[in-house]
């Protein structure tokens, strides 16, 4: 028998019955009493223990994994309100280990090992992929990426998203077992005989001139060109709009006008998200921007987002080798859904079109992506994970 998969979905107000309602969507829809994997996505506003003890009232001894969110994505399409999604699997082919890295705040790198050593302790040297579920609101998601590969090399196939709390960007949690967590990364991997692919695009095209930075901290960026990195707005927006950005946040601009990084490996630009402004003009973002970088700024429109969706969603597909996909899972960036407004169904539906529209699917909407840039997992070698913003992700899996 081959990989069965199934995702159910359920709103409501109490959270244990919403958790319960959705497992039990899933198993009804799976073909086994049982699962061995469960992986839960679910809106913040939720009592996030009393959800998950809905999930597992149902759910049984399956291995569990999840996140909060800021808006699920089910084989339906967007979810239009809180709710929580379940993606169920069995397979005779895969077997799951899971494990987390806590404490991001105080050491984002050793968190990421932490949560890639005890996995591949539990999985032995037959790992063959790696999800990760990070908190990127406490520490640097660059890091987590890096101490992830600091435990499995440099080039180990990985992939995941950064929790979400309902574009409120104040507490995300991260779950594992019947445990929520928060400021913590839940790595999730997988060995056995299967394919996956994955594909990785953002759309964001280049405005205005190079500049190159001239100092920057970790996720701190202090100047461009030898002057305050707010100039770049300032000069394209005018002083009074810049002004605005010095006492309001930076998120909500970035969701049309983030900065867009060249690096080597990639056919498009790093997105970072910018967040914050201070009184020197110095813009703090989602992740670091190193000196000597060149960065542009970028501009989004819907038909390009939905173009590329659907072209990562044909790079995913054609790693499988032939294969069909049995289970899609997609981390999405919140900025593309605020982005999308009320037809963010338009890029899932692209999506839908190359994977099939009956293939079970999950996601959720990220404050920031991990995955290979292009996507690349079949040359090993050029397999580069890093971390992304304002960028869809799509993980496919076959057997």
């Amino acid at each position: 028998m081959s990989l069965q998969v199934s995702v159910g979905i359920s709103e409501g107000e109490d959270s244990y019955t919403v958790g319960a309602n959705a497992c039990q969507d899933a198993i009804a829809k799976l073909g086994s009493e049982s699962a061995d994997l469960a992986i839960v996505f679910a809106s913040s506003k939720y009592d996030q223990n009393e959800m998950l003890k809905g999930v597992i009232s149902v759910s049984k001894e399956a291995l569990l994994v999840g996140s909060s969110t800021a808006g699920e994505i089910t084989t339906e399409g967007p979810a239009k309100k809180s709710s929580v999604a379940v993606m169920l699997m069995k397979s005779p082919n895969i077997k799951f280990y899971a494990a987390v890295g806590e404490n991001v705040a105080a050491d984002a790198r050793a968190a990421g090992k932490k949560a890639a050593e005890e996995v591949k302790k539990l999985a032995g040297t037959e790992l063959k992929a790696f999800m990760m579920i990070p908190d990127v609101l406490v520490g640097n998601g660059a890091d987590i990426v890096r101490g992830v590969l600091d435990s499995l090399g440099e080039h180990f196939p990985v992939v995941g998203g950064a929790s979400g709390d309902d574009f409120k960007f104040e507490k995300t949690y991260q779950y594992l077992h019947g445990k929520v967590y928060s400021g913590s990364v839940v790595g999730l991997g997988l060995v056995g005989n299967f394919k996956i692919g994955i594909g990785v695009k953002h759309g964001w095209l280049p405005v205005g001139v190079p500049m190159k930075v001239t100092k920057s901290q970790g996720a701190v960026l202090h100047e461009l060109d030898g002057k305050p990195a707010i100039n770049l707005y300032r000069d394209y927006f005018g002083a009074e709009e810049a002004q605005k950005l010095q006492k309001e946040t930076l998120a909500k601009l970035a969701i049309t006008y983030p900065l867009g990084m060249t690096v080597e490996g990639s056919d498009e630009m790093l997105i970072r998200d910018p967040i914050t402004v201070d009184e020197k003009g110095s813009i703090t973002c989602a992740a670091e921007i190193p000196e000597g970088s060149e960065i542009r700024l970028m501009v989004g429109s819907r038909e390009e987002a939905v173009k590329v969706a659907k072209i990562a969603a044909e790079k995913a597909v054609e790693q499988l080798d032939g294969l069909p996909p049995k289970a899609v899972i997609i981390f999405n960036c919140i900025a593309r859904n605020k982005l999308f407004g009320e037809h963010s169904g338009e890029e899932i539906s692209a999506i839908q079109e190359v994977v099939g529209k009956a293939t079970p699917l999950i996601g959720f909407y990220t404050y920031g992506e991990q995955a290979p840039l292009g996507g690349e997992v079949r040359n090993i070698n050029k397999c580069n994970p890093v971390f992304h913003n304002e960028t869809v992700v799509i993980c496919a899996l076959a057997d």
